[in-house]
């Protein structure tokens, strides 16, 4: 019996939904992340992500691990000049100096957050109460873009100093981490 899953028509190529979108709605989107390292790629993958498909980020997500240093945020930190140049001239990821230099911003605002809460993850699910917030969606058009949650959690980090994080975002990475679940109720990988 194939199994239901949400909407993936935004991920279709050639009439088709690539394995890589399929991978990631049945194994990562929706469930709760709490490795702040995978919650820092996250972050810095949402921020790639602005103004071009989620598809493109997944088909180049590989690429973006090795040329951001498996996303580790010391060493991401501490990228200078050479180190983004080299960036901007690598054909693998997104080449936008904005994005990079906010993946470096938010790097260090991550590691201060750390520093301040004893983890990222205590203070991203600090907002819910350590609750996932299960919106039991019955339709597209039941999905927000954004919500009072994530105006609060952007405005907070924007405060941090992070960088590429407005509400829309914000709210995106909530679903990609799991603090909110917006499978629909059928999707079998609720």
């Amino acid at each position: 019996m194939q199994k239901k899953r949400c909407d993936l028509s935004w991920g279709m190529r050639g009439g088709r939904i690539p394995e890589k979108v399929l991978s990631y709605h049945d194994t990562r989107w929706g469930k709760p992340e709490h490795r702040d390292g995978e919650l820092f790629a996250m972050l810095v993958l949402e921020g790639m992500q602005a103004g071009v498909s989620w598809n493109l980020i997944l088909e180049k997500e590989e690429n973006f691990r090795a040329a951001f240093d498996g996303f580790d945020p010391e060493t991401v930190a501490g990228y200078g000049e050479e180190k983004i140049e080299e960036l901007m001239q690598n054909k693998g990821i997104i080449r936008n100096r904005k994005k990079i230099e906010a993946a470096v911003a938010n790097a260090k605002a991550f590691l201060k957050v750390q520093e301040e809460f004893g983890s990222f993850d205590k203070f991203i699910w600090s907002f819910t109460g350590g609750k996932v917030i299960d919106h039991h969606l019955k339709d597209v058009k039941d999905m927000p873009a954004k919500d009072e949650l994530s105006e609060k959690i952007s405005a907070e980090l924007r405060r941090r100093g992070f960088k590429f994080v407005g509400p829309t975002i914000v709210y995106s990475y909530l679903q990609g981490i799991g603090v909110i679940n917006d499978h629909w109720e059928f999707c079998d990988f609720r």
